[in-house]
């Protein structure tokens, strides 16, 4: 009997035993303040702009019912215990990349991104239109999360290297910052891979401790000074094609809220998702310009590396197969990127060639 026909039956033995047998949910009642903690530190540019926007939104929307007091990574946890601490309670909701999640399951990369996978508006069409979004709240549910998108970096760029890659066997011995199973990919090709948090890119590059670094894009690595560290920046890059970011909060929290709450929640996430995308989106041709009237030198990975990207890839996504939830989430992850490349690549990718050729 499904739960509709249990209603309609027990509503024939009486309106009073159905009130005392079906309680209402049990909401939090008054203003709450709410921890947000991050993977960002502070000022982060893009990224800690995107978690500010949607816990400014939430505070806003509720009136104040729900004040999100966000705290920077190293601020209350580093960076990469953000996942623990919401869910065991330490902190109400986390926003970052939950591709730094892939020890606690390998399915999190498909919401940030994997390599040769999704662009921005490929995620955005499987998230909404296609399962994503209930994918992601089956995974969550293993850990007492609920998750929604809340950001975009849009296509990230290859990185910064010290010398010009000629060929994939220059990634032998290369010390690189790339989290996720991209990294995970660029260790098959031989690079020592670490994944360092945002805030010590920087100091790790300038050290030597790295020899390169993949971060986001021209706006947010020019932010983060890159530039004055090394010139040879690659514009295109496997890894990252749409970064998705995620906001996750403590399950028995968000189930704490009122109806109207949970799904202010929602629309702020899906506000900060596009809202980012486009702070990210209006501000990298400009940065790109800066950086090439600064000295930068502007490449492109020889055809070479990204076969050896490719083949590296597809090993690495290959080797979590056989986890019944990694292997739903990649399906229909996939389906939903064939489907829409199918048309965008026709309509929107060709009018963009003939929009430079004709128009130049």
């Amino acid at each position: 009997m499904d739960r509709r026909s249990f209603l309609r039956t027990s509503a024939l033995g009486g309106t009073a035993a159905a009130a005392t047998t079906l309680a209402a949910p049990a909401y939090a009642q008054g203003n709450r303040t709410l921890t947000m903690v991050t993977t960002w530190g502070r000022g982060l540019a893009g990224v800690h702009d995107g978690a500010q926007r949607v816990a400014d939104t939430i505070t806003a929307m509720t009136d104040g019912q729900l004040t999100v007091d966000l705290k920077a990574a190293g601020e209350l946890v580093g960076a990469f215990e953000v996942f623990d601490a919401v869910t065991s309670g330490q902190a109400d909701m986390y926003q970052g990349a939950d591709y730094y999640f892939v020890g606690q399951h390998p399915a999190y990369a498909f919401f940030t991104a994997v390599p040769f996978g999704m662009t921005a508006q490929e995620l955005a069409n499987w998230y909404y239109q296609d399962g994503g979004m209930e994918l992601h709240d089956e995974l969550g549910q293993i850990f007492g999360l609920k998750s929604f998108l809340a950001g975009n970096t849009g296509a990230q760029s290859g990185g910064w290297f010290r010398k010009e890659i000629a060929g994939p066997e220059d990634f032998q011995g290369l010390k690189f910052r790339m989290p996720g199973l991209g990294g995970q990919a660029l260790g098959k090709l031989g690079a020592s891979v670490q994944n360092l948090p945002g805030a010590e890119v920087y100091q790790a590059l300038a050290s030597g401790a790295i020899d390169g670094t993949e971060w986001i894009g021209p706006w947010a690595d020019e932010k983060a000074g890159f530039q004055e560290i090394t010139k040879f920046y690659y514009t295109a890059g496997f890894h990252e094609p749409g970064a998705g970011l995620s906001l996750a909060f403590n399950r028995d929290v968000f189930d704490s809220f009122t109806p109207a709450q949970q799904k202010i929640c929602e629309i702020a996430a899906g506000e900060c998702h596009q809202w980012n995308l486009s702070q990210f989106l209006s501000q990298n041709g400009a940065a790109l310009s800066r950086l090439q009237a600064g000295g930068v030198k502007v490449l492109e990975f020889p055809d070479t590396v990204w076969d050896a990207f490719g083949v590296a890839s597809k090993e690495t996504m290959d080797q979590y197969a056989g986890d019944e939830l990694y292997d739903k989430i990649r399906a229909s992850a996939n389906a939903s990127m064939a489907s829409s490349s199918a048309w965008i690549t026709r309509s929107e990718g060709k009018y963009r060639t003939e929009r430079d050729r004709v128009m130049g």
